[in-house]
C-alpha cells in the first residue's frame, strides 16, 4: 500500500514537472495593445484630428494651386501663387522677419529659461513664490500683454520716461514706429511671456539631475562651467530638445504680438508669414493666394523642426 502510493506521488509529480517545462517553453502570445471592444473609444478623436488637421491641410494645399477667392468657381493655375510669392520684395521680407523672429526667439527664451532654472533650482527659500511670479505671463493672453507692452512703447509711455529719468533721455525713441527697432520690440514681447514656459520645462529636466554627482564632480576638482558643460548639459538633453522644438514652431507661426503691436508695419518691417496670410485670405479675400503662403509657411515649420529634432537626437543610443 504504501509503495503504491509512493508510486502515485512520483507518477503525478511527473506529470506536474511535464507540464510545468512545456509551459516553460512555449511562448507566450503578446498581449494585445488594443482589444476588441475598447479601440472604437478613440474613434471620435481619430476622426476629428482626421478631418479636422489632415483633410483641411490637404484642402488648404489644393487651393493654393488655384485663384480662389473665397466664392464662386475657381481656376486651377499651377504655380503662380508661389512665382508670385519669390517676385514680391514684401513677400520675401515677410519669409525673412520670420526667420528673424523665429531664430531670435529661440535663443533668447532658451538662454534665459535656462538661467532662471538654474537660479531657481535649489537652495532658494523663495523659490516656489519666484517660480509662480515668472510662470504668470505664459497663462495671460498674448492680446493683453501684447497692448500693455503697446503702451509701454509709446513715445511718452513708461519706457522713455524711465531713460528720462536716469539722464538717458537722448535714447527716446518711438519704438513701435520705427523700422530699425520695431521688430526687436516685438522680438522682446514675445520672449518676456513664454521665458517662463521655458524656465518650467528646464526645471522639470534639472530635477532628474542627481546632486550627488554634481557634489562628486567637486570633490573632484570640477569648477562651475565643468559640471555645467559635461554634467547638467546631458542630463537635460531631452529637456533642451523638447524647449527648442517648441520655441522653433511658436516663433515661426507668431502672430498676435505682432497684430497687436504693429499690424505688420511700419512699411512691412515687422510683417510675417502669419500676417501675411491674414492679410490676403480674409482682407484682400485671395484664398488662393493665402493658401499658398500658409503652404510656404507649413513647409518651413517642418523642415526646420526635422532639422532640430536630428540636431538634438540622442546620439549616445545609436552607438
Amino acid at each position: 500500500m504504501t509503495a503504491t502510493t509512493q508510486n502515485s506521488s512520483a507518477l503525478e509529480s511527473a506529470r506536474q514537472g511535464s507540464r510545468g517545462a512545456g509551459s516553460s517553453t512555449r511562448p507566450r502570445r503578446p498581449r494585445q495593445l488594443v482589444t476588441y471592444g475598447h479601440w472604437w473609444w478613440a474613434l471620435p478623436a481619430i476622426l476629428a484630428v482626421v478631418f479636422i488637421h489632415y483633410v483641411a491641410t490637404a484642402a488648404g494645399a489644393f487651393f493654393a494651386f488655384t485663384d480662389w477667392t473665397g466664392l464662386g468657381d475657381f481656376s486651377f493655375i499651377g504655380l503662380e501663387n508661389f512665382e508670385r510669392i519669390l517676385a514680391d520684395p514684401t513677400l520675401i521680407g515677410a519669409v525673412r522677419n520670420t526667420l528673424f523672429l523665429a531664430l531670435g526667439f529661440v535663443i533668447l527664451t532658451n538662454v534665459f529659461g535656462l538661467l532662471l532654472a538654474l537660479a531657481l533650482n535649489r537652495g532658494l527659500k523663495s523659490r516656489y513664490l519666484l517660480r509662480v511670479l515668472l510662470f504668470m505671463p505664459v497663462v495671460l493672453s498674448p492680446l493683453a500683454v501684447s497692448y500693455i507692452w503697446k503702451f509701454i512703447f509709446q513715445f511718452n509711455g513708461p519706457l522713455n520716461l524711465g531713460l528720462q529719468a536716469v539722464g538717458l533721455g537722448h535714447l527716446q525713441k518711438a519704438w513701435l514706429a520705427d523700422p530699425q527697432f520695431s521688430i526687436w520690440a516685438v522680438l522682446v514681447v514675445m520672449a518676456w511671456q513664454t521665458t517662463g514656459l521655458v524656465m518650467v520645462i528646464y526645471l522639470a529636466g534639472l530635477a532628474t539631475v542627481p546632486p550627488e554627482i554634481e557634489e562628486a564632480a567637486a570633490l573632484d576638482g570640477a569648477g562651475v562651467w565643468g559640471r555645467f558643460r559635461h554634467i547638467t548639459i546631458p542630463s537635460i538633453r531631452p529637456s533642451l530638445a523638447i524647449a527648442t522644438t517648441l520655441m522653433l514652431v511658436q516663433g515661426l507661426r507668431v502672430f498676435d504680438q505682432v497684430m497687436a503691436l504693429t499690424g505688420g508695419g511700419p512699411a512691412g518691417a515687422t510683417e510675417t508669414l502669419a500676417t501675411q496670410v491674414y492679410k490676403e485670405t480674409f482682407a484682400l479675400s485671395n484664398f488662393g493666394f493665402g493658401a499658398a503662403l500658409a503652404l510656404v509657411l507649413t513647409v518651413i515649420i517642418l523642415v526646420f523642426a526635422m532639422l532640430q529634432q536630428f540636431a538634438s537626437r540622442d546620439r549616445a543610443n545609436e552607438r
